[in-house]
């Protein structure tokens, strides 16, 4: 008996099993079989775990919404830690079982914003991956402040070093006035955006699995920046109750 799967999920399937497809994949190509990416679009093409990895050392900018401290300033840092959560295969992505109110922007265009609540008090800030239909992301998990880090503090409501302004997804979203309202926002321009970074990227991306999660636990599908200061706090323990040690290498960042 033949089971019969589409395109698009061959193509998931190969990137799980050799970690990038090919140029022709349909996941990193448009409907009409032509190429569109642009400088921007770049950061955001291709298959989730590319994209995870390639946002490590981007610049996230966000201008102050009026109301807030600081408001009309730009606040900016380079992200340093991502999870991928993968499309169709992963229970632990909002998009496993299909669009619901909740996850309905997860299916839409790469490069947005996927904003939610977790513990009715902390904001999660992710970035949309794959094509419409196809529902995936990248959590942000933190940033090193590169300016507006006072700022920061103050939205934040607390003293912290720099380099733990935005560090954690909770806190990240406090410090850059994150919140529900934005929610689908296209990343390429306006208040909230993501953009290359100007620094070399890092030498090499340190690769675990994701934190806190009761499925799909041990994928390792986080990355960070093993130089950087302002990566997320952990319990470096395995489920089982064993070291859990950081891979790291030079292969684990294709750019």
């Amino acid at each position: 008996m033949f089971t019969i799967i589409t395109r698009k999920e061959l193509a998931v399937k190969s990137e799980l099993t050799f970690g990038m497809p090919t140029r022709n994949s349909s996941l990193l190509r448009s409907p009409r079989g032509q190429d569109t990416t642009t400088a921007v679009d770049s950061l955001f093409d291709g298959p989730t775990v590319a994209v995870a990895r390639r946002l490590v050392g981007a610049i996230l900018s966000r201008r102050v919404p009026q109301g807030l401290p600081g408001a009309g300033t730009w606040l900016r840092g380079r992200i340093v830690e991502t999870e991928a959560y993968l499309p169709i295969v992963d229970p632990s992505c909002h998009g496993y079982r299909g669009p619901t109110p909740r996850s309905v922007t997860l299916f839409g265009r790469p490069g947005h914003a996927y904003v939610y609540l977790i513990y009715g008090m902390y904001y999660c800030f992710n970035v949309t991956t794959e094509p419409p239909g196809i529902g995936a992301a990248v959590l942000i998990r933190a940033v090193e402040p590169q300016s507006g880090a006072d700022i920061m503090r103050r939205l934040r409501g607390c003293e912290v070093p720099p380099a733990a302004v935005a560090s954690g997804p909770g806190n990240l979203c406090r410090a850059f006035a994150i919140d529900l309202g934005c929610d689908g926002a296209d990343l390429r321009a306006g208040d909230l955006r993501i953009e290359p970074g100007i620094e070399p990227a890092p030498a090499a991306l340190a690769v675990t699995p994701r934190i806190g999660l009761s499925t799909a636990r041990t994928w390792p599908l986080r990355f960070f920046d093993p130089a950087s200061p302002s990566v997320s706090p952990f319990r470096r323990r395995a489920p089982d109750g064993r070291s859990l040690k950081a891979s790291v290498g030079a292969a684990d960042n294709p750019r």
